[in-house]
C-alpha cells in the first residue's frame, strides 16, 4: 500500500505575545511575522515534494494473492504482475492515456475487501481489479476492468514484449511464431477476409494471448476491442470510439510456466465436449481442381480426365475438390421447376453417374449473385428475410444489403433466420447427395458487411458473430464440413481451411506454414486442412521444383496433403516419384500417429501438433523456434524452410527426453543443439523420442 504518513497541510501558527491592544504593531514586527509565514510555507512545500518524489516508494502493491499480485510502478506508470517475492515479473502492463495524476492508487475504495482493488478518477474512469476464485493451486487469475465514466474516454493498455514471447490471438496473412516479430496497425479485433484485407486479422481468432513467462490474457467475450502489435515492443488494447461507454475488460492468469497456465486456460476457450470430425480425409491426398469450365457437362468430362491422370501417374486414390463456381454449375444442371420434382429426380439419377464414382469435395458460400436466375424467384416468393438487409424507414420493407463476392454484386445469407438456415441446409444437403460429395467446404463466413459499409450492425451480428453462426450452421450438416473461418468453436467436428499462402519462401508463403500449424493448434484447432503444396494465391501453376519439394516435405506430416499444382505439371519425373513416396509415408506413418493423438485431444484437449516448449516449458531456447514442431510428444520434424539450403541447426527439447535420428539411428539427449545438420533436397529431418 502507498506510504500513509500523515502530513500536516494546515500547521498551527505559534502563539505570539500581544499587549493590551492599545499599541499598533510596528513595521519590524509585521515583517517578522511575514517572513515566518513564508518560511513555514517553504518548509511545507519542500516536505510535500520530498514525500512525493523521494520518501514515497516508486512501487506500491495494490493487490496480493497467494502466488503473486499487482504492483503499481509510479515512474513508468504501469502495472506489474509479479511474484510475491518480486523475483519474477510475469508481465508489465503500460497504461496509455492515463489520467494526469502524479500519485494514483493512494486509496482502495473497495477496502476492507482484500480480494478487490478499486479506484476512481473523477469524471474520467473507474478501475476494478478482482482476485478471481482459484482455477487451481498452481494458477491465479486477476480480473481487470477499466470503465469510462463518460463516452469518448480513450482507454489503452499495452502488454510489454520485453523478455517475453507472445502467442495466440488471430491468424495472420504472414504468420509468425511468436507474435513479437509482427507489426499490425490498430484495428478491430475481428476476423477479416484476408483476400480483401491482407493487413487484417483472419481465419482463426480467439480472444486469448499466452506469454512465455507463464501468463495468459483472456479478453472479455462481449466487449469490442481494438488491438495493435508493435514489433518487439507491445501488444496494445484500446476501446473503440463510440457514442456509448465501452469498457476495457480482461483477465490475467499466472502460473509457474506457460504450459501449466495454458492447460488451465484451454477450458475457458471452450468448455464444451469436444467432437472429432470425419477423419477419412486424412488417409487420402486432396487434389484441387480449378478448371475454367462453363458448363456442368464440361466439368464432368474434366473431372473424369483428371481422375484418370491421377491413376495413370500411380498417385492412388484421392479426394478431388471443386470450387464454388464449378459447384454452382453442377447444382444448376437439369434444373426443373418444383412442380416436376418427380421427373427431375429420375433425371438426376443418371446425370451424375460419372462423378458419383469419384471422391468429391464441393464448395459453397453464404452468397447469392444478383445475376443468378434464382434471385428474382426468391424475391417473388417473399424470401427477402433470407438475406441480410435493412428495413425501410417509410414502410418497414426489408431491403437486401448488396455486397461484392468474387467480383459480383451479391446478397449474403441471413444466418439469424431459422427459416433461412433450414432452407440453406436443405439446399446444400440435396446438392451433396446429387453429386455424391463426401465433404463440403463452407467459404465466405469472414468479415462483417455492415461495418465494412459503415452501417451499424444488428446486435446479433456484431463483431465476429456472423463467423460463429455460419460455422455452427456448417456443423449442422454433419462431421464432414470444412469452414474457412472460426472463433469460439474449437469443440465442433469441423475441419478448418487454413489461410491461403503465396508461392514463395517468405512468412506469407512457405515459412508461414509451421507458425500457422502451431497457432491453430494452440487455439484448439488441431484438425485443419493446410494450403496447397506450393501455395494457392498465385494466378498460375507453380514451377519452382525446390519450393514444391520443401513444401511437400512439411505437408507430409500435416493432417491432409493438399495439391493444386499436380507434380507432373510442376516438375520433372523424379519429383513425381518423390511425391508418391511422401504420399505413402503420410498414409502409413503419419496418419496413424495423428489418429493416436487425436484421441488424446478428444479426452484432454492437448493439441496433436505442438511447439517445442510443450516438452520444455522452462527452456527459453524453445520459445522462439518457428521451423520445428512435434506430433504429440513422440516425433519431431525439422524441415528446411530457407531457399537453397541443404543444412540447418536443429534443437532437440526436453531435459528428460532422448531423441533418435530417423536417418542415422543416432541418439541425442534433449537440450542438444545440432549445428549444420545435413538435409539434402531428398531428405526431411525427423527424430523419434526413445525411452
Amino acid at each position: 500500500m502507498p506510504h500513509t504518513r500523515t502530513i500536516n497541510h494546515s500547521p498551527t501558527i505559534p502563539e505570539v505575545s500581544w499587549d493590551n491592544g492599545q499599541k499598533e504593531m510596528n513595521e519590524t514586527w509585521k515583517g517578522g511575522v511575514a517572513c515566518m509565514g513564508v518560511a513555514i510555507f517553504f518548509v511545507m512545500t519542500i516536505g510535500i515534494i520530498y514525500w512525493q518524489v523521494v520518501d514515497q516508494p516508486n512501487k506500491n502493491w495494490i493487490l496480493k494473492g497467494s502466488l503473486g499480485g499487482l504492483v503499481w510502478e509510479r515512474r513508468t506508470q504501469s502495472l506489474l504482475v509479479q511474484t510475491l517475492g518480486e523475483d519474477k515479473t510475469f508481465v508489465e502492463i503500460g497504461l496509455g492515456a492515463f489520467p494526469d495524476m502524479e500519485v494514483p492508487f493512494v486509496k482502495n475504495t473497495c477496502w476492507p475487501n482484500k480480494t478487490e482493488f478499486c479506484y476512481s478518477w473523477d469524471s474520467t474512469m473507474d478501475l476494478k481489479i478482482s482476485l478471481e476464485p482459484n482455477v487451481s493451486l498452481d494458477t491465479e487469475c486477476y480480473g481487470i476492468a477499466w470503465t469510462p465514466l463518460r463516452c469518448q474516454v480513450k482507454l489503452k493498455n499495452c502488454f510489454s514484449m520485453l523478455n517475453i514471447s507472445w502467442y495466440g490471438g488471430a491468424s495472420l496473412g504472414a504468420q509468425h511464431w511468436p507474435l513479437n516479430n509482427v507489426n499490425m496497425e490498430l484495428q478491430p479485433f475481428v476476423i477479416s477476409d484476408l483476400k480483401r484485407n491482407p493487413a487484417g486479422y483472419g481465419s482463426v481468432l480467439e480472444r486469448y494471448f499466452l506469454g512465455s513467462t507463464g501468463v495468459s490474457v483472456m479478453l472479455h467475450e462481449n466487449v469490442p476491442v481494438l488491438i495493435s502489435l508493435d514489433r518487439n515492443k507491445n501488444i496494445c488494447l484500446e476501446n473503440p470510439s463510440s457514442s456509448e461507454v465501452v469498457p476495457l475488460k480482461y483477465t490475467v492468469c499466472v502460473s509457474h510456466s506457460l504450459l501449466s497456465v495454458h492447460q488451465e486456460m484451454r477450458n475457458l476457450l471452450s468448455g464444451h465436449q469436444r467432437t472429432l470430425p470425419n477423419i477419412d480425409i486424412l488417409r487420402f491426398p486432396l487434389w484441387r481442381h480449378y478448371g475454367a469450365s462453363d458448363s456442368a457437362a464440361k466439368i464432368e468430362r474434366d473431372l473424369r480426365s483428371f481422375s484418370n491422370k491421377l491413376k495413370r501417374h500411380n498417385l492412388g486414390e484421392g479426394f478431388i475438390s471443386i470450387d464454388e463456381h464449378s459447384t454452382l454449375l453442377l447444382s444448376n444442371r437439369d434444373h426443373t421447376p418444383t412442380r416436376s420434382k418427380r421427373k427431375s429426380t429420375r433425371q438426376e439419377g443418371n446425370t451424375f453417374s460419372v462423378i458419383q464414382q469419384l471422391r468429391l469435395s464441393i464448395t459453397v458460400s453464404p452468397y447469392m449473385s444478383v445475376n443468378s436466375k434464382h434471385f428474382l424467384t426468391y424475391l417473388e416468393e417473399g424470401r427477402e428475410d433470407f438475406w441480410l438487409g435493412l428495413h425501410s424507414e417509410s414502410n418497414g420493407y426489408l431491403v437486401p444489403l448488396l455486397t461484392k463476392w468474387k467480383e459480383q454484386l451479391s446478397l449474403r445469407l441471413n444466418v439469424t433466420s431459422e427459416a433461412a438456415i433450414t432452407w440453406y441446409l436443405n439446399t446444400v444437403s440435396l446438392l451433396q447427395q446429387k453429386v455424391g460429395a463426401e465433404y463440403v467446404t463452407f467459404e465466405g463466413g469472414e468479415g462483417n458487411i455492415f461495418t465494412e459499409q459503415s452501417i451499424q450492425s444488428p446486435a446479433a451480428l456484431e463483431g465476429d458473430n456472423y463467423v460463429e453462426y455460419f460455422a455452427k450452421l456448417a456443423a449442422k450438416l454433419g462431421d464432414s464440413s470444412v469452414v474457412t473461418a472460426c472463433t469460439r468453436l474449437n469443440h465442433l467436428p469441423l475441419f478448418i481451411q487454413m489461410t491461403a499462402l503465396h508461392s514463395d519462401w517468405s512468412y506469407s508463403g512457405l515459412k508461414g506454414v509451421i507458425p500457422s500449424v502451431l497457432h491453430y493448434s494452440l487455439l484448439g484447432y488441431s484438425f485443419f486442412i493446410p494450403d496447397a503444396v506450393g501455395g494457392s494465391l498465385a494466378n498460375e501453376l507453380m514451377t519452382d521444383e525446390e519450393l514444391f519439394i520443401r513444401w511437400l516435405q512439411i505437408a507430409t506430416f500435416l493432417p491432409v496433403m493438399v495439391f493444386q499444382t499436380p507434380p507432373w505439371v510442376c516438375c520433372d519425373d523424379w519429383v513425381l516419384n518423390l511425391t508418391r513416396h511422401y504420399i505413402e509415408k503420410h498414409q502409413h506413418f503419419v496418419v496413424p500417429l495423428i489418429v493416436k493423438f487425436a484421441e488424446e485431444w478428444l479426452h484432454s484437449g492437448n493439441p496433436v501438433f505442438r511447439p517445442l516448449w510443450w516438452v520444455s516449458p522452462q527452456d527459453p531456447a524453445t520459445f522462439t523456434i518457428d521451423d520445428e514442431f512435434l506430433i504429440g510428444d513422440e516425433v519431431l520434424i525439422a524441415p528446411i524452410t530457407e531457399q537453397g539450403q541443404v543444412q540447418r541447426d536443429i534443437y532437440l527439447p526436453g531435459e528428460d527426453y532422448r531423441w533418435m535420428d530417423s536417418n542415422t539411428a543416432q541418439v541425442f539427449d534433449g537440450g542438444t543443439l545440432l549445428l549444420n545438420y545435413s538435409a539434402s533436397l531428398f531428405e526431411v529431418p525427423v527424430f523419434f523420442r526413445v525411452p
